[in-house]
Formats: structure tokens, C-alpha cells, sequence
């Protein structure tokens, strides 16, 4: 299948990438897998036999009402929790079939709503914001943008840096919750050729 090049000829891409089915259900398992990954996992609460303070009863067994043993109980205020919150991972298995299926789902829906755009390249050789932001001005890229460059040069890093909404990754750091959640995903030719030996 072919691909338009912003001012330059289309391009000739493997349909199995950019014109693949798109499977809802397996993007969003792949997507929350890997929003879930980025989780620390690390809250911590203390149980009642882990606070610190004394365990005397604080009244005597009968005449006083309820009984009870000490104030680290979780019924009482500043007691211990009674199914308190441990460190864990929030890890979950995704196999590298299914990462790659769902990449190709995201890209060819993305490519069938109009939101990726190919160029031959950003042409970047300084790192000026007004270049940068005049170059996206042309290309009608607004919103959330995503910038995808084979080699994603310092100049092109930082020269989006003060642009809001603008971020720019490599071929190996494109991920499927940034492509989902950019209006519009500009790459390269050569992006798009490292793309299809990757997923193809």
C-alpha cells in the first residue's frame, strides 16, 4: 500500500503494518499494561501489630462498656490498618506478539483517521524553538503533538522543549500510550522504514 510524504512522492509501506485491523481490545490490555508497568508500587501502611506505642489495656475488662485491649487497634483513631497496604508490582504479561500486534493496530488507525503524517524530514539543524514551531505551524500539527525521528538529534530535542504539548522520541522509545494520546504523530521517511523492519 501507499503512504502520502508531505512534498514529496507517496510512499510504498507493508500493509501488514500500516493497514492492519485495528483490535480495540488488544490495544487497550497493552495500554494498560504499560501505564501500569510505570507504577511505583511502593505504598506502604502499617498494620496494627507494626505500630509503635505501648499494648497495656487502657481499662479494666468489665463495668467500662466495650472491651478492649490497646489504642493500636484499627477501630480507634491513629490505630494500625486493618488490611493495610504492602509494597507490590503492578506489573502485567504482555508477550512480544502481542506488542507488536497492537502497535500495528494503533499505527494503521491512526493512518486511516488521518492523524499520522509523514515528511522527509524535520530539517532541524539548529536547536531554535521558532524554527521548530514554524515547521509544525506548516504542517498544521496542533494539539498533542508526537515527533518520531529515526536518529531524534539533540538540535530537534531541544528545540522542543519550550513547546507545550510537543514531544519528540526515537523509533525505539515510541511507545503505544504516546501514540494514543497524540492528535497528530509526524515521523520521518526513515522512521517509517525502520518502523516496517520492525514490525513487519
Amino acid at each position: 500500500m501507499e503512504i502520502n510524504v508531505t512534498d514529496a512522492a507517496p510512499l510504498q509501506v507493508a500493509e501488514v503494518v500500516f493497514g492492519a485491523e485495528f483490535n480495540e481490545n488488544l490495544v487497550h490490555q497493552v495500554v494498560v499494561a504499560y501505564r501500569a508497568a510505570g507504577r511505583a508500587g511502593t505504598k506502604a501502611q502499617l498494620t496494627r501489630s507494626e505500630m509503635s506505642g505501648t499494648t497495656k489495656k487502657f481499662k479494666k475488662q468489665k463495668g467500662g462498656g466495650a472491651r478492649h485491649g490497646d489504642y493500636r487497634a484499627p477501630i480507634f483513631v491513629g490505630g494500625g490498618r486493618a488490611f493495610a497496604a504492602k509494597p507490590r508490582s503492578f506489573e502485567q504479561k504482555v508477550n512480544r506478539k502481542m506488542y507488536r500486534g497492537a502497535m500495528r493496530s494503533i499505527l494503521a488507525e491512526l493512518n486511516r483517521q488521518g492523524r499520522l503524517q509523514v515528511i522527509p524530514g524535520f530539517g532541524i539543524e539548529q536547536p531554535k524553538t521558532q524554527g521548530l514551531a514554524g515547521k509544525l505551524s506548516q504542517l498544521g500539527a496542533a494539539g498533542h503533538v508526537l515527533l518520531v525521528d529515526d536518529s531524534a538529534a539533540d538540535a530537534l530535542y531541544l528545540a522542543a522543549r519550550n513547546l507545550p504539548h510537543v514531544h519528540v522520541v526515537d523509533v525505539a522509545a515510541m511507545n503505544p500510550v504516546s501514540l494514543v494520546g497524540a492528535d497528530r504523530v509526524v515521523m520521518t521517511v526513515e522512521s517509517v522504514k525502520k518502523i516496517e523492519a520492525w514490525l513487519a
